[in-house]
């Protein structure tokens, strides 16, 4: 395991190990036992450059299954596992576009599967190209590795539709406002939206819309403490919460605000999302 990052701005948050600076990974690229993954909704910016070191891991094709609309089983996780010569007790930081959207929710799949130590790049690509870090178009290589076929323990961190409906759970949508106010947007209209048309739009009945980048800076870093505790203070940190977006990237970038920066006791994701709930039968809605 590779020490943890002393940057003051972490400090102050619920779980600072899960957070890395990028004045800190650039410092420690390359060194052994050090993984550092980049997870992007536009899968071709890797293409034209990415943090040296980095690997790619495609979330559409790497991360969900094509047959079951699942993440990966664990036989699944452990074989993409050992193609990039990851191992077991090796640190992962990940990161990528869109403010860490995939980023984060592959962080989650990493969690599903007890992976002992993985991070998240604070501000993710957009933050390390700004700053006009070093980047590389090498594909690194690495040796398979022996990853075992870990547990899948998703009971503490994923809702499935099920739960939601005896109305126990604080629901809270990710989405832009207009999505939840049951605005279709100009893709969905045309349905042409690379994640597929949803039948209806509005959002869960109950919830609560708090769009995801209200947890960032407009250069994509995290809040700090104080400004998080304000934005999220309609919500109860001992309450069992809900969370989700389209398809559950948005969700789980403000799972991982909730858990890891905050501390909430019991912050889930719903993965199945607005993709599965707004095309369901006989499910209500709001406006």
């Amino acid at each position: 395991m590779i020490e943890f990052d002393p940057a003051p701005q972490f400090q102050e948050f619920a779980n600072p190990e899960r957070l890395v600076s990028a004045p800190w990974l650039s410092a420690r690229l390359g060194v052994q036992g050090l993984r550092v993954i980049e997870v992007d909704e536009d899968a071709l910016l890797y293409d034209i450059g990415h943090l040296p070191t980095a690997t790619r891991i495609n979330f559409q094709s790497e991360l969900l299954s094509p047959l079951t609309r699942d993440v990966i089983s664990a036989e699944e996780f452990a074989e993409l596992m050992r193609s990039k010569g990851i191992k077991r007790d090796d640190t992962v930081v990940i990161y990528g576009d869109k403010n860490n959207w995939w980023a984060a929710f592959a962080l989650w799949v990493f969690c599903l599967y007890g992976h002992p130590d993985v991070r998240l790049l604070d501000g993710g690509r957009d933050a390390w190209m700004s700053e006009e870090r070093d980047t590389s178009y090498m594909v690194p290589e690495f040796p398979v590795s022996d990853y075992p076929v870990p547990e899948l323990n998703e009971t503490p961190l994923r809702v499935f539709v099920d739960e939601l409906r005896d109305g126990s759970l604080t629901l809270v949508d990710t989405r832009p406002a207009d999505e939840f106010a049951g605005k279709p947007t100009e893709t969905s209209i045309k349905g042409d939206s690379q994640y597929g048309t949803t039948i209806r739009h509005g959002h869960i009945p109950g919830a609560i819309n708090l769009t995801w980048n209200v947890s960032v800076y407009p250069n994509g870093v995290f809040r700090n403490v104080e400004q998080l505790r304000e934005t999220y203070s309609q919500l109860d940190a001992k309450k069992s919460i809900a969370l989700y977006s389209h398809l559950g990237a948005q969700a789980a970038h403000t799972w991982f605000v909730l858990k890891f920066l905050l501390g909430f006791e019991d912050a889930r994701v719903y993965d199945g999302s607005w993709a599965e709930w707004g095309n369901m039968v006989r499910m209500p809605i709001e406006l």
